[in-house]
């Protein structure tokens, strides 16, 4: 079982009323999905997990820290409930993946070289250019 199946009953999801157009249907049906998750509250995450979420994914959280996913595409409950916590899934898959560290380079020997050589030739135009000095 994967970890993210152990977070599916910390999750509280509620039916809301869509917006949008709709006519007499869209006012007595909730088929809007609110998805709720309280990262700081959650008893399956580590700290250092909570903490990555809460920097990678601030945008996306409650001052109260909590993350809430809508989902309104279809007309269908059960169909926005299904989009919601699979845009739980990849969001959480996302924020907990390692980022890799950056490896420093260095220029090779050709492309320094290169680089020196047209200084150079650029340094040899511009001295070129300038007045001769009178030499007595």
């Amino acid at each position: 079982m994967s970890r993210l199946m152990l977070l599916y009953p910390e999750l509280q999801i509620c039916a809301v009323r869509s917006s949008g157009p709709g006519g007499q249907h869209v006012n007595k049906v909730n088929t809007k999905i609110e998805l709720r998750f309280d990262i700081t509250g959650s008893a399956v995450l580590t700290p250092k997990e909570k903490e990555m979420l809460m920097n990678r994914i601030k945008t996306r959280i409650s001052e109260a820290g909590i993350l809430i996913i809508t989902s309104q595409q279809s007309r269908s409950q059960l169909t926005n409930k299904e989009a919601a916590i699979k845009q739980f899934d990849e969001l959480l898959k996302k924020a907990l993946k390692p980022r890799k560290k950056r490896k420093s380079t260095k220029p090779t020997k050709q492309s320094v070289e290169k680089r020196k050589t047209a200084k150079r030739s650029r340094s040899a135009v511009k001295q070129q250019r300038r007045k001769p000095w009178l030499t007595d």
